[in-house]
């Protein structure tokens, strides 16, 4: 097998595939969040770290108004031509997320799936819930999933998940490489394993994150300012099935709304 040693975010294509399983459930969670937790009302959607842009454009089908940034201009790209693709509006650009100037205020933002992470400083974590809050309206809405560092439990240390469309299918690998709680830095292995019918290759790739305990990630919207923690659920998405995070969580999806 061929390998290429490269980020996986600069293959928007198997990006797309890989991360895409949760799609539907992710989608149904947005909606239900602003029907409860907004009465249904809001329009204006955006999304940090869009990536490959798949949230954006399920959503827009359901006759919301999206938009979303991203670092990575083969992402925005890949976005950009999906919406094109379906004779609609381009709605993503590249913008750091911990350094930018909303376009239009939102009513709910979402960052579904760890990407809060990649801002590996306390100060860029702080500048990105900052430019969040500037960009939401009050009492609006940002949904944060993140991976936690539980302290009463063993983390999680593998995992891997295969996904197909037509003729190509990938095996991906995740696993960690070094944990550094003092550092706040967590450093991952990841892998995709590609096959066609042309043949079969690898992208392998290190992923290095910020990590957050409970109450480290309560710390940052405390004394950032701008947010109130007004939910907690697991990734299995169930808006009817709200969590307690304890000592023992790992995966959650945090409701933050902006302060009046």
């Amino acid at each position: 097998m061929d390998v290429v040693n490269e980020s996986i975010y600069d293959h928007p294509k198997y990006y797309d595939l890989v991360f895409g399983a949760d799609c539907a459930a992710e989608m149904g969670f947005i909606r239900d969040i602003n029907d409860v937790y907004l009465g249904g009302k809001a329009r204006r959607l955006f999304e940090p770290a869009c990536g490959t842009g798949r949230l954006l454009y399920g959503l827009a089908k359901h006759d919301f108004e999206v938009s979303g940034i991203d670092l990575n201009p083969k992402a925005v790209e890949f976005c950009n031509k999906r919406f094109e693709r379906k004779g609609m509006k381009p709605t993503a650009w590249v913008a750091d997320m911990s350094d930018f100037k909303p376009k239009r205020k939102w009513d709910l933002a979402f960052n579904t799936i760890n990407s809060f992470r990649h801002l590996t400083t306390a100060q860029t974590a702080h500048d990105h819930m900052r430019c969040m809050a500037a960009g939401t309206k009050k009492g609006g809405i940002y949904l944060v999933g993140i991976h936690l560092t539980p302290t009463a439990a063993a983390p999680s240390e593998e995992e891997s998940w295969a996904a197909r469309r037509g003729h190509l299918s990938i095996v991906t690998q995740m696993w960690t490489i070094e944990r550094a709680p003092r550092k706040r830095m967590e450093r991952f292995g990841i892998r995709f394993d590609i096959f066609t019918p042309k043949g079969q290759k690898r992208i392998a790739d290190e992923l290095r994150l910020r990590s957050y305990t409970p109450k480290q990630f309560q710390s940052l919207i405390d004394t950032e300012g701008s947010w109130d923690i007004v939910g907690t659920y697991d990734f299995g998405y169930d808006v009817s099935e709200p969590i307690t995070v304890d000592a023992s969580c790992e995966d959650v999806v945090y409701v933050l709304r902006k302060r009046d």
